[in-house]
């Protein structure tokens, strides 16, 4: 998925590593709009406005973040905090930029655990989760108008995805890296041997299942590990992927719960992922919900950690940008086929199905803030339920 952002030439300014992280700390905790948004910002502060960032370094970390595994607006800054710091840098950028989002989710997990079975709160998750579903809809739409364009074979490619999900309530992990292969094979043939040495080094973190985990703690990291590699561009890839495990598999949630986990990421800034976090406190308190924030950013961190040296030499790689195209087309399709498996079990009387569409209408037609149409779907259903 490539996204274009018009970048004036600047020198750089000279900044602090304090003063950097600050600033990151300062997006984390006000950014919202999802990662397209965040990464605008990124590029007109740092790049137009201050002048901290060269354009050249920008355009090559939003690059990154659109081929490598990992929710890209987490990806860029990460990237910009290696070009500024190194391994510190990356650490401190990292930490500041989901701290704030962690935080308020781990408050809104407390607090939805405290009074979860409250009337008023059940209302008001009630007209929220009928809201997710539009706004995954339309983030569904948007995506797929970014990713496919024309291309047949990547339409194929969403729509296998597309209706295995639907069909399954799962994310079928086989099929998702077949489409990114299928694509490779397609698109760059002559050259596919080359390809063996390069896309698996990207997918390795995925064998750590095979390690296995006896803890509640240690299976909650292991799995949100894994969970972390197959984000590619929006936060949102991961929902069905977790619905599929957190739900269907480990049983940590129901079907309600889960929809309000990907409520609260909507109304908190920064990352769409750290929906992990109220998961994990639902499962495993505040233990687990730091080993689900920590290792959901795992692979982000290692990618850039370990692939940003080297970062020239495979970015163009004909190859490796075909199989991503490919993994990004099937998760476009798996977003698709979670909206009909959570519209399950958020959309299922009149009124659910009157703020839903409102919502979606209201989507396409306005650029209204998420939070915003969330609280107004909240206190519909407040008075739906309790009115």
């Amino acid at each position: 998925m490539k996204t274009e952002f018009n970048c004036a030439e600047h020198e750089t300014t000279s900044v602090s590593l304090p003063r950097f992280v600050g600033y990151f700390l300062r997006l984390g905790t006000v950014g919202f709009g999802g990662p397209i948004a965040l990464a605008g910002h990124m590029q007109q502060d740092l790049v137009d406005d201050r002048g901290w960032v060269r354009k050249e370094d920008y355009v090559e970390g939003l690059a990154l973040a659109q081929l490598a595994p990992g929710p890209l607006a987490a990806q860029l800054a990460i990237y910009l905090g290696y070009i500024r710091g190194g391994v510190v840098g990356v650490t401190a950028v990292g930490t500041a930029f989901v701290l704030p989002s962690f935080l308020m989710v781990l408050g809104l997990a407390a607090a939805y655990v405290r009074f979860g079975g409250l009337p008023w709160m059940q209302g008001m998750f009630y007209g929220i989760g009928a809201a997710v579903i539009g706004i995954i809809a339309r983030s569904a739409f948007k995506l797929t108008r970014l990713t496919l364009a024309k291309d047949k074979l990547l339409w194929g490619i969403f729509a296998v995805l597309a209706v295995s999900t639907a069909w399954t309530s799962q994310e079928i992990i086989w099929l998702f890296l077949l489409g990114g292969v299928a694509n490779l094979l397609a698109k760059a043939l002559p050259s596919r041997l080359q390809a063996r040495s390069t896309v698996p080094s990207l997918f390795t973190p995925v064998t750590l299942g095979a390690f296995g985990a006896s803890g509640t703690l240690l299976q909650i990291f292991v799995y949100f590990a894994k969970a972390g590699m197959f984000v590619f561009g929006s936060g949102l890839a991961v929902v069905p992927f977790l619905y599929g495990g957190v739900v269907q598999g480990h049983h940590w949630l129901t079907d309600h719960q889960f929809v309000d986990a990907v409520a609260v990421a909507m109304i908190t800034p920064g990352p769409v992922v750290i929906t992990v976090a109220f998961i994990g406190y639902l499962v495993a308190g505040v233990s687990g919900a730091t080993a689900a924030a920590l290792a959901i950013f795992l692979p982000v961190y290692l990618v850039v950690v370990l692939l940003a040296p080297s970062y020239k030499r495979w970015a163009k790689n004909p190859q490796l940008n075909a199989f991503v195209r490919g993994v990004t087309a099937a998760a476009t399709g798996a977003i698709a086929g979670a909206v009909i498996v959570l519209a399950r079990r958020s959309v299922y009387d009149l009124p659910t199905i009157l703020i839903c569409a409102v919502s979606l209408a209201v989507l396409f037609r306005w650029k209204v803030p998420e939070p915003a149409l969330i609280a107004c779907a909240a206190m519909a259903g407040l008075l739906l339920r309790h009115g």
